[in-house]
């Protein structure tokens, strides 16, 4: 049964994940490889992000230990050089990821007056401005702590990973003004799976191995998405 709140006369809720389900690629993996790429990062993080990638292929990344992996090489910047990069970042690197297909979706929601939110494992630094660009009226990442406005190189509240996605979706829709007629739910990863199951029309999109098969016996809609013209470069 779905956990969202419904009522009648009133919009749907759409839910995207961000990574391998609205871009072709996971921005966490791309944002260290850009800032490899300015000097901001040693190479050696490259290697050692990819091992963390494969244990969350498998459901099973430390994600704690990730976020303190990857979030080094931004402690101690300050909020306006780090949204330069970001800027920057998502111009080169993302926006060429886009999954045609996606960007189709979400505006098909719009059309229809749906609130369009996204929810992703990745930093907010990250997740909210693509969010943004994307056309999503709300994010909902992991939060970055920072003490007047420098980063500490630390997170803060609960990870959205796993349930902590289900956790802070719950959170997010009790300071709604509206409640939602019902929700669609959009990810490529098993790792969503607490995600997919709370809302009403589950979709699995480019769906990993574990995701398909579970789709398959659940008689879930499996959607193959592409970015070969990306609408939005």
């Amino acid at each position: 049964m779905s956990s969202i709140p419904t009522a009648k006369a009133n919009p749907y809720l759409a839910v995207f994940d961000l990574d391998e389900t609205l871009i072709a690629a996971d921005s966490a993996s791309l944002w260290i490889a850009y800032l490899v790429e300015q000097g901001i990062a040693p190479a050696s993080l490259l290697e050692e992000e990819q091992e963390m990638m494969k244990a969350y292929a498998k459901g099973e990344m430390d994600m704690d230990a990730y976020m303190a992996a990857t979030l080094k090489p931004i402690a101690g910047m300050d909020y306006q050089a780090l949204n330069a990069l970001v800027d920057d970042f998502i111009e080169k690197k993302i926006k060429p990821a886009l999954y045609d297909d996606a960007i189709e979706r979400i505006q098909w929601h719009k059309k229809r007056g749906d609130k369009v939110l996204i929810i992703s494992a990745t930093g907010e630094h990250l997740v909210k401005p693509i969010a943004a660009m994307i056309g999503a009226d709300d994010a909902i990442a992991i939060k970055l702590e920072h003490i007047n406005g420098i980063l500490t190189g630390k997170t803060s509240g609960t990870l959205t990973y796993q349930h902590g996605k289900v956790i802070r979706m719950k959170a997010w829709l009790d300071e709604q003004d509206t409640q939602f007629k019902g929700s669609y739910g959009y990810s490529d990863s098993i790792n969503d799976l607490p995600m997919l199951d709370a809302v009403d029309r589950p979709f699995a999109v480019n769906p990993d191995p574990a995701l398909a098969l579970h789709a398959q016996m659940n008689e879930w809609t499996i959607m193959d998405w592409r970015h070969e013209n990306n609408i939005l470069r």
